[in-house]
């Protein structure tokens, strides 16, 4: 008697793997569950790619055309600041090749904003907000980070559903990776066949654009955890930098004690720490200048130097001692040089850049901007898919037919 496998095995033929079948339950139940949260961290983040292009295109006379002559200095834009808004200092000063001087003025969160051309000191504009006031780029940030609740709550919650996101992203290609690879699976699962219904066209959407943007999703999600979960950014560090710990932060901190004793305003202070900075980078796009809290004897100049436009990797930062001027060493991760670090410390480096797509300049944002676009879709057709078929199940049942008798 010949023995039917099929019958010995217990297995329906075509049937998947437990290993498929674990992936199916966990992507649909995970997507289920984080979907909303995705949604708009996705949505978020799209816009903020571009936050630095629409902001200029909105406020076109912030962009200052380069002169052949040097820009005023920190001192002189401090003195403009005094004189629009008497009684309150400075918290920081952004130089940017090719726009205004933005300097902060009053409350470090809040307070007000100047713009200011850097070559002839006229005041573009001057924006004061109340207490807990913010524009709208950081709204959409706020949203981004911690979907606009308390910190402490929001937060975690963004961080956990972008881990369940990458965890969807894996458990997605192993549900779209087909069993045999031929004409028929390939024109599937690479093309949208958008002549089909609008059943299959969501299908569609889902698995193929799903897969052209699961790279790149990846790179953003596992860039976005490094921010927000301690146990990742120090799990990636210890990877890729060979088994190393991050180091422990330490804070830059002045010379207390020698308070007084340097006979030189606050402006001229920041002039020559500035221009210390500017002279070892004469090529730099741009300089960040935080000035030291008036209220705090141990509170530091902070200059970051940064060598390229539109990115973040490079930058070069350094602290100074408010009352001797001297260069002091702090955070030994921040102060070492990008071209000092080893691969782990360069990749850490790069990690906004690599989060936003700029590390590719205008195409990787461009890349970065639809790929977080189709992240946005993917909860919404994923819905759909599923939907569809708890309908399909829940057919109803066929009547019997009656007999005469």
């Amino acid at each position: 008697m010949q023995t039917n496998k099929k019958a010995t095995t217990g297995k329906k033929p075509g049937s998947r793997s437990l290993f498929y079948r674990i992936s199916a339950w966990l992507h649909l139940w995970l997507g289920l569950v984080s979907g909303i949260v995705v949604i708009i961290v996705c949505l978020t983040g799209c816009i903020w790619v571009f936050n630095e292009e629409i902001t200029s295109l909105l406020e076109p006379e912030t962009k200052i055309a380069h002169q052949d002559k040097p820009v005023l200095k920190p001192s002189a834009l401090m003195a403009i600041a005094a004189k629009e808004l008497p009684g309150q200092s400075v918290g920081y000063m952004f130089y940017k090749d090719g726009k205004t001087a933005e300097l902060n003025v009053g409350a470090r969160r809040g307070g007000s904003t100047l713009k200011i051309n850097p070559y002839t000191g006229e005041v573009v504009s001057k924006v004061t907000r109340k207490p807990g006031e913010v524009n709208f780029f950081r709204w959409v940030l706020n949203g981004h980070r911690f979907l606009w609740m308390p910190f402490k709550i929001g937060r975690p919650i963004v961080n956990y559903s972008t881990l369940i996101c990458v965890i969807t992203l894996l458990t997605g290609l192993v549900l779209w990776w087909p069993k045999k690879w031929n004409k028929s699976t390939r024109q599937q699962n690479f093309t949208i066949k958008w002549g089909a219904s609008t059943k299959r066209i969501n299908y569609d959407l889902h698995n193929v654009f799903g897969f052209y943007a699961l790279l790149i999703l990846f790179a953003i999600g596992c860039t976005g955890m490094v921010y927000g979960l301690e146990w990742w950014s120090k799990g990636t560090y210890w990877v890729t930098t060979g088994g190393r710990s991050i180091p422990s932060y330490k804070e830059a901190v002045s010379d207390s004690l020698q308070a007084g004793k340097l006979q030189l305003t606050m402006g001229q202070r920041i002039d020559a720490v500035w221009e210390a900075t500017a002279a070892k980078h004469p090529a730099s796009k741009g300089f960040y200048i935080g000035l030291p809290d008036q209220g705090k004897a141990g509170s530091s100049i902070m200059v970051i130097a940064y060598p390229s436009k539109g990115t973040f990797y490079d930058l070069q930062r350094y602290s100074y001692d408010q009352h001797t001027l001297a260069q002091i060493k702090g955070d030994p991760e921040s102060a070492m040089s990008y071209a000092e670090a080893d691969f782990g410390g360069k990749l850490r480096r790069m990690n906004y850049d690599i989060h936003v797509g700029s590390i590719l300049g205008l195409p990787g944002k461009v890349l970065a901007f639809f790929a977080s676009l189709i992240g946005a879709t993917l909860p919404v057709t994923g819905f759909i898919i599923w939907w569809g078929k708890g309908k399909k199940k829940k057919k109803a049942p066929v009547k019997k037919a009656v007999v005469a008798v």
